[in-house]
């Protein structure tokens, strides 16, 4: 009798593992508050995280990063690279069962490039024919370089050459259910109204807490998609995120806050997840007002008194490079330029550095006050004082920090309005140097520091022409140099890719990109 029990009792709690492993939620670790889920206002990681799992592009990306068909099974290119034609996958269906066709396709593309939808990253397309001037509102969106053949062809038609399937990756290049938007304006993006084509779709979501997801039935690759729902937590303190994950609430934490790697890793062993990742860290000064407008010796001047080993060593520590160019290492055939005294000890850098200060007119007596502005975060915040005492220190620069929300500090970014010196950077969209460097030769709403140098921007056109990779890479590399010799910008640091990942959740793979779409996660037998 106890043998016979004992074995109903075993039969039991396997049946009730077996019913609760499909259910388990997943938690993640999202950073600030998603700014949108319009796909094509994306600008920021914590978007990107979320809409990746709500959509798919015509191209989209395996769990290395690698490149593979989304809604497109195959596409071709012309010999001379500037047509593209994307044949679509047969029976494919937005999250609500209605039929996604070529035609709905093209029409979300004239969406994403229109003056009203003002999409921030509409200028890393430049190549797509009229791109710019539909943006600009001188030709209506029909005049866009992209058609449809018929239901299942799409046909984009470039100005120059460009690495299109890799763009396809991007939030911009996501087809939008347009009767939604049209029903409902900016609120289309609401749980309830959300349309989508990806892995998933939106079942909930808390302003400021949390955002959750739930396999979608309609995707034409749903039997593959293993966790059934996805919750976003949004987790601005790094710290308090830590916490939550030792606590057990969270399965993959968006970051690791500053602190020695070695008691991590004895802390938590094989869940800290460090690898290479393709984005630079830089402070950003507004260049169209006083006190950097027209003052390089000035800028330079803060940028040689920070010492970059120090900061990556200390204050970061979770195998951060220190950064003297813009374009971080890994992109095959380009080499990024250096800041000129890269390679002086920092002794000599801030010799220079009090020189500089002292000739734009600058001393004890009348000391530099600037702003420097960061989004609510743990690492940044660090940053911010390590940075602050440098100044300090080696010029007397008199620094007042001003933490603002992710969103408040966006739009004050972009406006240029009040911004002095700000927390930048740029995280890769695409495995491609350019696209670190072309927010810096147009005014468009990524050129935050407003930078306008036309000698910048005819070594971009240059390399937008040549014939050979090798010609481009040399042409993007004096362009870099061209930034960095000016110092429109302060670079910092490269970034690594940090995270913790529960044992018991499996697909997690490190790429370049640090892109990690749910679709591609399981639970552990």
């Amino acid at each position: 009798m106890r043998l016979i029990v004992a074995v109903l009792l075993l039969l039991c709690s396997v049946h009730a593992r077996a019913q609760a492993a499909p259910t388990l939620q997943l938690e993640r670790g999202n950073g600030p508050e998603p700014s949108t889920l319009d796909a094509h206002r994306c600008q920021e990681v914590a978007c990107g995280n979320v809409v990746r799992d709500l959509y798919e592009g015509l191209v989209t990306e395996d769990a290395a990063g690698r490149l593979i068909p989304g809604m497109a099974e195959r596409w071709e290119a012309s010999a001379d690279g500037r047509t593209w034609t994307f044949h679509l996958r047969p029976g494919l269906r937005w999250s609500n069962g209605e039929a996604l066709d070529a035609q709905q396709v093209v029409a979300s593309f004239q969406r994403a490039f229109s003056p009203k939808t003002a999409a921030p990253f509409a200028e890393l397309f430049d190549a797509l024919h009229n791109a710019r001037a539909v943006q600009a509102g001188k030709v209506p969106a029909e005049k866009l370089g992209v058609r449809a053949l018929d239901e299942r062809r799409i046909v984009f038609t470039l100005d120059r050459s460009a690495a299109l399937p890799a763009l396809m990756t991007l939030p911009l290049a996501f087809p939008v259910y347009l009767p939604a938007v049209k029903a409902y304006g900016a609120q289309h993006t609401l749980p309830g109204k959300l349309v989508s084509n990806g892995a998933y779709r939106l079942r909930a979501w808390t302003p400021q807490a949390s955002l959750s997801v739930e396999q979608n039935p309609h995707f034409h690759d749903a039997g593959t998609v293993s966790i059934p729902r996805v919750r976003y937590q949004v987790t601005e303190d790094a710290a308090a995120e830590l916490q939550r994950y030792a606590a057990g609430d969270l399965h993959i934490t968006e970051t690791v806050p500053p602190q020695p790697r070695d008691a991590l890793r004895e802390r938590f062993g094989e869940q800290l997840r460090i690898a290479p990742y393709l984005g630079s860290f830089w402070l950003g000064m507004n260049l169209t007002r006083p006190p950097f407008k027209d003052s390089p010796a000035l800028r330079e001047a803060l940028s040689l008194a920070i010492d970059r080993d120090r900061l990556t060593r200390h204050v970061t520590g979770l195998g951060e490079a220190p950064a003297y160019g813009i374009v971080p290492a890994g992109i095959a055939g380009y080499t990024g330029a250096s800041i000129a005294w890269s390679e002086a000890t920092q002794a000599e850098r801030e010799a220079r550095a009090r020189a500089l200060y002292r000739a734009a007119g600058y001393s004890k007596d009348r000391p530099l006050v600037l702003e420097l502005r960061y989004n609510t975060s743990t690492p940044h915040r660090r940053m911010a004082l390590a940075v602050a005492s440098m100044w300090r220190d080696v010029l007397g620069v008199q620094v007042r920090l001003r933490n603002e929300e992710w969103k408040v500090f966006v739009q004050n970014r972009r406006q240029r309005a009040i911004t002095q010196v700000f927390r930048g950077g740029w995280v890769g969209d695409v495995v491609d140097a350019r696209n670190f460097l072309a927010a810096f030769g147009s005014d468009g709403p990524l050129n935050w520091t407003g930078f306008d140098d036309a000698g910048f921007r005819q070594r971009l056109a240059r390399a937008d022409a040549a014939k050979t990779e090798a010609a481009r890479n040399a042409w993007l590399r004096t362009a870099e140099q061209a930034v960095l010799n000016q110092h429109a910008v302060i670079p910092l640091y490269f970034y690594s890719s940090k995270h913790l990942v529960r044992p018991e959740v499996l697909g997690f793979e490190p790429n370049p990109l640090d892109r990690h779409a749910s679709r591609w996660l399981r639970w552990q037998d």
